[in-house]
């Protein structure tokens, strides 16, 4: 399935989908690409984007409910394949940021990732 018509050329998420920018890839499919952030805040910190360019959670339909609940499955089983420890005692965060005073720098939906002992340096 190709998303090719939903990208934002000017995205470096969306090169990164496409290629143009290298990334550690840790999962890809037809619809998600997870890949290790290159500035992590805790010793397991990788972020997961839809293939589909989406601007932020303010820009979701009723139709992206399939995806953000297949993304919601996804992430516990990555997450335990990238090392964190299984709940309760282990466990992980995910954070996303939607808009400037939401702390957004991409502006391509996008899900971090973090896990490991504590303390994290940020996050």
């Amino acid at each position: 399935m190709s998303h090719e018509n939903e990208r934002d050329p000017n995205c470096i998420f969306c090169k990164i989908i496409e290629g143009k920018i290298p990334s550690k890839k840790l999962y890809e499919d037809d619809e998600f690409l997870a890949f290790h952030d290159i500035d992590p805040w805790a010793p397991i910190h990788f972020l997961v984007i839809p293939k589909k360019h989406r601007a932020s959670m303010a820009h979701l339909t009723d139709g992206d409910a399939a995806m953000m609940g297949r993304l919601m499955l996804l992430i516990p089983k990555l997450a335990l394949e990238a090392g964190c420890e299984p709940y309760p005692e282990g466990g992980y965060r995910i954070v996303t940021n939607t808009g400037k005073n939401g702390g957004q720098e991409v502006h391509h939906l996008h899900w971090h990732v973090m896990g490991g002992p504590r303390p994290w340096l940020r996050g």
